[in-house]
């Protein structure tokens, strides 16, 4: 195993603010819940009230990447996290459908501001070197906040659904302040910069497209598993509840196999190669949920898919980063992260579909086989960055026998 160098100050209290906010971020899932039990709405209007969520998602992004680039990456994600506080507030407070409505679309343009500076400071603070170890710490971190956020969640929503949109607004709000505080002051662009910003065109990048490509098919996978989940297994006749467990195994996964991330013969992986054998294993994840009938089982198959989600969360922002021209990483991140918006919104619709009209084991295989189809992919079109390239080579050389 490689060894590791302490990560930037800065960094380490971002993973710190983030913990915090994930805490609190169990209150969308229980969005159609709230609907359906205190507005009397049908599921299937509340359905589309979270579908128009995770459409203003996809422009909450791009205006994310925007302004960190603009204004400044630590004013972004203050500006962020206190807009989704105000939308909760708002959703808590709804006295009616419509009031519901609107929180829910406040929610989603303010929901992605934050993420892609938050992914801009990382990659900004570290060498290149580090990216890789650092975006896969991100992902621990908010993995542990997630695992936190399901206690808290099945504690007050046995209370009252209102109180999970109050905590989690509470976490943004502390997310901030600690952000606010803590980060360092966002340095004024140089006027180079801001010609250099016009330029900045990520829709004509063709690499950064490819990623994008590719990562809008892994975010559907992930959100399939996600929003699909739950129901596949109450149709296998299991109970729903086991989803919880499923999630915690995944999450799990993500924290504790963070050294594997550290092997030497993991580190000299190139990009597409990574990427690769991340799919194979969701691949594999997700045909053991085709046809596993038990818990044991099941929690196996999630472990697998948690090792997938920790190579390409590790892999694909440290990619991104290094794709991006100077003074331009967070309208590349932003570009990249409206895959995750796309996929919020279809993945309802594709994973329903596919579970009426075909079963559970169709349901899983048909996602398996479009991680063998990602797999592919990624061996063909998916760049390797430049300077992530060089961070390999230098790995290679300083393991003992390298080749």
């Amino acid at each position: 195993m490689l060894r590791s160098e302490p990560l930037p100050r800065t960094v380490r209290l971002l993973l710190l603010a983030r913990v915090v906010n994930r805490l609190g971020a169990f209150s969308l899932p229980f969005l159609t819940a709230l609907i359906c039990a205190d507005h009397g709405a049908r599921p299937t209007t509340a359905g589309l009230v979270g579908a128009a969520f995770g459409v203003a998602t996809i422009p909450s992004r791009l205006a994310g990447g925007g302004l960190a680039d603009r204004i400044g990456r630590r004013t972004t994600v203050v500006l962020g996290l206190c807009a989704c506080a105000a939308a909760q507030l708002l959703i808590a407070a709804s006295s009616s459908l419509t009031w519901a409505l609107v929180g829910a679309v406040l929610l989603g343009l303010a929901f992605e501001l934050y993420e892609p500076p938050s992914q801009a400071i990382i990659g900004g603070s570290v060498p290149e070197r580090q990216r890789v170890r650092a975006f896969s710490l991100f992902s621990a971190a908010l993995a542990a906040g997630g695992i936190g956020a399901g206690l808290l969640a099945a504690l007050l929503g046995r209370w009252d659904l209102r109180w999970l949109f109050v905590t989690d607004a509470a976490t943004c709000l502390a997310c901030a302040l600690l952000i606010r505080l803590a980060l360092p002051h966002d340095r004024p662009a140089p006027r180079t910069a801001d010609r250099a910003n016009t330029t900045v065109r990520p829709l004509r990048d063709r690499a950064l497209l490819s990623v994008l490509a590719t990562g809008t098919g892994y975010a559907l996978i992930n959100q399939q598993t996600v929003m699909t989940l739950p129901l596949a297994l109450a149709r296998q006749g299991l109970p729903t509840a086991d989803t919880g467990l499923l999630f915690t195994a995944g999450a799990a996964t993500t924290v504790l196999a963070q050294p594997l991330v550290r092997l030497s013969w993991v580190s000299r992986l190139t990009t597409p190669v990574a990427l690769a054998l991340a799919h194979l294993l969701l691949a594999a994840g997700l045909t053991g949920y085709a046809l596993a009938r038990t818990l044991p089982m099941l929690l196996v198959s999630a472990v697998v898919c948690g090792l997938g989600d920790l190579l390409v969360m590790s892999r694909v922002y440290a990619l991104v980063t290094a794709l991006a021209p100077p003074g331009g990483s967070g309208r590349y991140l932003a570009v990249f992260g409206t895959s995750w918006g796309v996929a919020a919104t279809l993945a309802p619709i594709v994973g329903t579909q596919l579970l009426a009209r075909a079963g559970t084991t169709t349901l899983w295989s048909t996602m398996a086989a479009l991680c063998l189809l990602l797999a592919a992919l990624h061996r063909r079109v998916t760049p390797e960055a430049p300077g992530l390239r060089n961070a390999a080579n230098t790995v290679r050389r300083s393991v003992p026998g390298a080749a």
